[in-house]
């Protein structure tokens, strides 16, 4: 504010000076500082009691479960082996160097396979009762081995090289890591030749043998013989 005198009566006025869009552009500079402040406080508020106020939101929109198939299990699952290998998958070019063109992935993979004994086979004449019904003689197929179950929560990718071409041809197919399925193959080859190897089978037909005599002798037998047959083809085998 200036004091100035009218020409005309001399007697002094009072003239007020503003800058440009004055009040205006205070209200937005406090408004800023203001929002400032209060992001800065929900910020420091959620890192000291936990508690965000943009947390992420999950939605679940997945469809309904649909049952494509119901199939009774007369299989008895009497030993299970756990495993884990180390697959080393390489490919490479003739004249090339891996450097521009190969792929070498180190998979480390974890999973069971179950022996089982198939009750489904059971025959008639699979089952002998003495005229007292005191002795009992059971005759089961041999234990299979099932196929290997990979755990997809431990078995993981250790390391992976690739070439220049593979990197840029991974950008642009949408499948960076083809090897990727081949890697899983092959580890459940691995783990059931590994587990044909073993006594698995053996295992689970002991089991079976003794949970069943358990069993029959609480029925009231005193003499059970359980024998098992030749030995069925493994499945996929």
């Amino acid at each position: 504010m200036a004091n100035d005198t009218d020409r005309r009566s001399g007697e002094p006025v009072n003239i007020t000076v503003r800058g440009p869009g004055g009040g205006p552009v205070r209200l937005a500079l406090a408004a800023i500082v203001t929002l400032v402040v209060v992001l800065v406080g929900l910020f420091a508020g959620s890192r000291i009691f936990d508690w965000s106020p943009f947390g992420t939101r999950h939605q679940d929109r997945s469809g309904p479960v649909v049952v494509t198939a119901l199939r009774d299990l007369s299989e008895y699952h009497a030993a299970a082996g756990s495993y884990q290998v180390v697959i080393d998958l390489k490919e490479d070019t003739r004249l090339v160097p891996d450097a521009l063109k190969g792929r070498r992935t180190l998979f480390l993979a974890i999973g069971t396979v179950d022996a089982f004994v198939d009750f489904g086979k059971i025959g008639e004449d699979s089952v002998q009762v003495s005229g007292d019904r005191t002795s009992v003689t059971l005759t089961l197929p041999h234990a299979q081995l099932a196929k290997p179950s990979l755990d997809p929560n431990q078995s993981r990718v250790l390391d992976r090289n690739l070439g220049l071409v593979d990197r840029l041809g991974g950008l642009f197919s949408g499948d960076p890591h083809p090897q990727d399925q081949q890697l899983w193959i092959a580890a459940e080859q691995k783990i059931a030749d590994a587990a044909g190897q073993g006594d698995l089978t053996g295992r689970a037909e002991a089991n079976t043998r003794k949970s069943l005599e358990r069993m029959l002798k609480a029925l009231g037998f005193t003499s059970v013989q359980i024998q098992f047959t030749t030995p069925s083809p493994t499945p996929g085998g």
